[in-house]
């Protein structure tokens, strides 16, 4: 027990332990904003799985024809943004369930990233490669955090950005106020003036862009090279992550570093070995944000319109 307690205290004492926690969490922060917008605006996407994996293999084929890394980045975003408004469209326009809308399109797009692969790569056994995002070692310099900051990529910095800038749209400004109020009565963001249709079609549309960055950020900065089953369930911890969070942008950063943190030590525990077996350290980070996403939940707050159809007019 003390051996274990001694390997737990040098772990959260080491740099390369924030280093990886940081580099896991990245694309979990932005696969959980853009749920958080999508269902802030009463809509729930589940094709945040598909999305990713789609936007993994658009941003990284860019690339890998001659595009820049950034270019690779728009590209994904656009294709999440075309995930999304067949979301909208099916969920939104015609009313459609939103959890078999989000489903199908996982499949749909899931399906597509594979098949676009095997076509543009039919005699190829291991993946190509390309030269990804470079680490940021002019953060160096930082106390405390540079060590910490300089390892991580542009993406990772953006991705730490785009929290309190989606915290300041969405309760200091008009948009983010219309965003509450379709999510919570959109009837009466209709009485309002607020054109409830177009307001989370935007939504979905800006919430499934994040979700397309947050998979290119797998092939362009986490690795190289786009495989099956990278994205390996991250899309649904996102999804549990913003009840996690209660709808708040800061705490989906914290639900984020913190899943981020317990999959980097059982990683980590692993290595050091133990009398525990290996499929027990694989449980933990799972494990643990069950039981946090439980203590959480009973005390979540969520947008009352959430999962409801709505057709304008309808009271």
């Amino acid at each position: 027990m003390m051996d274990f307690l001694t390997t737990l205290a040098d772990m959260l004492a080491s740099v390369p332990f924030w280093i990886a926690t940081l580099r896991i969490a990245t694309p979990l922060i932005f696969g959980t904003l853009g749920v958080l917008v999508c269902e802030r605006s009463g809509v729930l996407n589940l094709g945040i799985e598909g999305i990713m994996v789609a936007g993994a293999f658009t941003g990284w084929l860019a690339v890998f024809h001659g595009a820049d890394l950034w270019t690779g980045v728009l590209v994904a975003a656009l294709t999440g943004a075309l995930c999304g408004l067949l979301h909208a469209m099916l969920t939104v326009w015609l009313g459609v369930s939103q959890h078999v809308a989000g489903l199908g399109i996982t499949l749909l797009a899931s399906s597509l990233a594979s098949f676009a692969y095997r076509v543009s790569f039919p005699k190829v056994s291991t993946p190509p490669t390309i030269e990804p995002f470079a680490p940021l070692t002019a953060l160096q310099g930082i106390p405390l955090i540079g060590p910490v900051l300089a390892a991580q990529t542009a993406l990772s910095m953006l991705a730490l950005l785009l929290v309190p800038l989606l915290a300041w749209i969405i309760y200091r400004t008009p948009a983010g106020l219309a965003l509450r109020m379709v999510g919570e009565s959109p009837a009466a963001a209709e009485g309002q003036g607020l054109d409830v249709v177009r307001v989370r079609t935007l939504a979905i549309i800006l919430g499934s862009m994040l979700m397309g960055v947050a998979g290119a950020f797998l092939t362009l900065s986490a690795f190289n090279a786009f495989f099956f089953n990278m994205v390996n369930g991250r899309g649904w911890i996102c999804v549990a992550l913003v009840v996690f969070a209660s709808w708040r942008p800061g705490k989906a950063l914290l639900g984020a570093l913190l899943f981020a943190a317990f999959d980097a030590a059982q990683l980590r525990l692993q290595q050091a070995g133990g009398i525990l077996p290996y499929q027990v350290y694989l449980m933990l980070p799972y494990l643990l944000s069950i039981a946090a996403l439980v203590f959480m939940a009973r005390r979540a707050a969520y947008p009352q319109a959430l999962m409801k159809p709505y057709r304008k007019g309808e009271r």
